[in-house]
């Protein structure tokens, strides 16, 4: 019997976030994303059919690239608008009791001292269940308007940057306030004790911060840790501080070659191979026939939008494809945004050659990673099958329709998957997603970087 499957929805507060086109569907209930009704009844679906969490992906600018402008990311809904995904958090945490929600916020856009503590208030008010995707973005307009520069930092900088954020919000997390330090004294007047509260000293190329922590730890200390680089810059960044990764790969042959490259790190770097959960990106279709499953697949199709597919891969690569003959084949440039987004589809694309028009039709369903369609038997045997041959621990599984197509799941897919033992429920009280996806303890293992800055009596900075 193949290993349990671990569960993630990948999903967005937008009418747009991976299936250009998919709002105008006659099942799509997506242009309610405004409501928090829709967002905790999507919480409490996705608890019941035995996801580990629900992952909220965010952007903080406009996709302007597309004919130098954002009319095309407004006309088709494309990541835009978009509300903020930390705000939701509270309310679904309320109305579930097993599920995490990942949230992602940039270490190029917010400032550290302020994002350790809202994370850590997410901690506390989701019982642990909160995750941080780990992103340093890769958007002009969010450079423009964030920090009044024309363009974003450079690549490779903007990692080394956030190797430095990490070290920040670590000794935040685990090294300025102990776990013991809230004891809420009352015979002796005194809430927090103060020798157990330690100044961070932080002074580094990219960031001062001198003092300590705003809030006491919460369940998991440091938030579980995901990231989703796949750049080799990307990778290195991943095996130094991630938890689990995500990738975006359409084959098992091309998300193996990165998963090998994370693998192989973590060996050098003299941690356990498995030190890291890997996920892969799906949208999944499913019906009660491979044939019905195929007809809504045709079906979907005659609503998709190329044009909004093309301006969300423009946002993604920092290439702008309006104008472009759709015949013409794809060629790899290096920009400064997401550099395996258009690799995926030329330098490592095995030999297979994209055009314009390929690119465009495979973008409009799903984004960069496969789209399975077919029964619950048929969509189990596919998930197993990539499971094994690109070696990953689970899903981040997309939804084409929203909600309708995360509803079907949870009404197909989740009692196949439970029928052969691939899917495990929590039988027991409620623990941390840290435990849940990781299967150790609530706390950052000893052999993790950030381990290195737990309080030990010593000042932060000497840890």
């Amino acid at each position: 019997m193949s290993r349990p499957i671990l569960l993630n929805a990948f999903d967005m507060l937008t009418p747009v976030h991976q299936s250009p086109g998919l709002w105008r569907h006659p099942d799509s209930g997506i242009e309610q994303y405004h409501r928090l009704g829709y967002w905790t009844s999507l919480a409490t679906t996705l608890e019941e059919a035995g996801f580990a969490s629900l992952f909220l992906a965010d952007v903080v600018g406009v996709y302007d690239v597309y004919g130098g402008n954002g009319d095309a990311a407004a006309r088709g809904g494309v990541q835009f608008p978009l509300l903020d995904p930390l705000v939701a958090v509270p309310a679904m945490a309320a109305v579930t009791s097993h599920l995490g929600f990942g949230v992602t916020a940039s270490v190029s856009y917010e400032r550290p001292y302020l994002l350790a503590r809202t994370l850590t208030t997410l901690d506390h008010f989701t019982d642990g269940r909160v995750a941080w995707n780990i992103v340093t973005s890769y958007q002009d307009s969010a450079a423009r308007n964030i920090i009044g520069r024309e363009a974003q930092i450079p690549h490779d900088e903007r990692y080394d940057r956030a190797d430095e954020y990490l070290d920040v919000m670590y000794r935040l997390f685990e090294g300025s306030i102990a776990p013991d330090a809230v004891v809420a004294d009352r015979e002796r007047n005194v809430f927090v004790e103060p020798s157990q509260v330690r100044e961070i000293g932080h002074s580094g190329e990219y960031f001062q911060v001198p003092g300590q922590a705003l809030a006491a730890p919460g369940p998991q200390r440091t938030p579980f840790l995901f990231q989703a680089g796949a750049s080799k810059r990307g990778q290195q960044f991943a095996i130094e501080h991630a938890e689990a990764i995500f990738f975006s790969g359409g084959s098992p042959q091309l998300v193996r070659r990165w998963v090998d490259g994370v693998r192989d790190g973590l060996e050098s770097a003299g941690r356990p191979r498995d030190a890291i959960s890997v996920f892969s990106l799906a949208t999944i279709i499913v019906a009660d026939t491979d044939a019905e499953a195929q007809a809504r697949l045709e079906e979907y199709r005659s609503y998709v939008d190329t044009e909004a597919a093309l301006t969300l891969f423009s946002g993604w690569t920092g290439v702008d494809f309006a104008g472009v003959r759709p015949e013409q084949e794809l060629e790899h440039i290096v920009t400064d945004a997401n550099q395996s987004a258009l690799a995926s589809f030329t330098t490592l694309a095995d030999g297979t050659k994209w055009t314009v028009r390929d690119l465009a039709e495979f973008v409009a369903i799903g984004g960069r990673g496969p789209v399975i369609v077919g029964s619950p038997t048929t969509v189990v045997d596919e998930l197993e099958r990539w499971l094994d041959e690109a070696d990953v621990d689970g899903f981040n599984i997309s939804a084409a329709v929203r909600p309708a197509d995360l509803e079907r799941f949870a009404a197909l897919v989740s009692p196949e998957l439970r029928r052969r033992g691939l899917l495990q429920d929590p039988d027991g009280p409620p623990v941390t997603l840290r435990e849940r996806l990781g299967g150790q303890g609530p706390h950052l293992a000893d052999d993790h970087r950030g381990a290195a800055h737990r309080f030990t009596g010593a000042t932060a900075e000497a840890v």
